[in-house]
């Protein structure tokens, strides 16, 4: 599921709330929460470029995490939407299958970009979360 979000608070959002586009529905609900939480001063949905190495072919790619977040205390988070089966290593099956290889890259990728948007988030006293299908819907 892809679409246009349509903020009803559009000046919370940081850059421009009539090309807001979420890529699953996850991400829609939770930019819903986001727009009518009173306790999210403003957001934005990949919004932010952190620089990360791809251990795949060892260049230097960007990352556009799902969300940027400041509370109204201001507290700032970088969060990332994931099924919550991507965020566990993959077990090795005996026979190694086109569907683990392709796994076990996402999930190679994936801890680059984490661990790139973790650091980037301790050097200016952020925080980074990556938040699933059981957080959005309190599982």
């Amino acid at each position: 599921m892809k679409g246009k979000f349509q903020p009803k608070n559009p000046k919370k959002y940081m850059g421009n709330p009539t090309n807001i586009i979420f890529r699953s529905k996850w991400e829609a609900d939770f930019m819903r929460f986001l727009d009518m939480n009173e306790e999210i001063a403003a957001w934005g949905s990949e919004e932010l470029i952190i620089p990360y190495r791809s251990p795949l072919d060892g260049r230097l790619h960007r990352y556009f995490p799902d969300m940027i977040v400041k509370k109204k205390t201001g507290e700032i988070i970088i969060v990332e939407i994931k099924p919550y089966k991507q965020t566990l290593q993959p077990s090795i099956p005996k026979t190694k299958t086109r569907a683990f290889l392709n796994e076990a890259a996402t999930y190679a990728v994936n801890q680059a970009k984490w661990k790139a948007a973790e650091e980037y988030c301790k050097d200016r006293k952020w925080k980074f979360q990556i938040i699933t299908e059981n957080e959005i819907y309190k599982k």
